[in-house]
């Protein structure tokens, strides 16, 4: 059974976080993904979109994937079903994403297994936006 890092592991994980590609990002206000990348580009850090049906989210460029980002983010949140993301997962390791987040709700043990197992920090069925507060003050 997959498990979590612990507080000071994820707290270590968000404080060397300076980008992070939000996929699904929503620009739907009233969606998670939309506030909480507002949050993150409040608290100072660099938000990619990542959505095929938008081209800019809070004046930022957005790409249709993780593969299409000309440079390399820190860490890959998402915010997809379940069902959809052990294939986003796996392109997340082969582009050496180093940490994936996956929000509440969206749990495939078998993609976080194999992304740890290639030595990736894995946060699974958490939300980044709660843990920042919580861990960051």
């Amino acid at each position: 059974m997959f498990l979590n890092p612990s507080a000071d592991e994820i707290r270590n994980l968000l404080q060397g976080v300076r980008s992070i590609a939000i996929v699904g990002a929503s620009p739907k206000p009233e969606r998670p993904s939309h506030s909480i990348a507002q949050f993150f580009i409040e608290q100072g850090l660099t938000v990619v979109p990542v959505h095929p049906a938008i081209r800019e989210l809070f004046g930022v460029t957005a790409y249709p994937s993780l593969s299409a980002i000309p440079f390399k983010v820190d860490m890959a949140d998402f915010f997809i079903n379940a069902d959809r993301v052990g294939p986003m997962v796996d392109e997340a390791v082969g582009l050496g994403i180093r940490n994936i987040w996956m929000q509440d709700g969206v749990i495939d043990e078998a993609a976080a297994q194999r992304a740890r197992d290639a030595g990736h920090t894995v946060v699974m069925n958490d939300c980044s936006y709660r843990r920042w507060r919580q861990l960051m003050r």
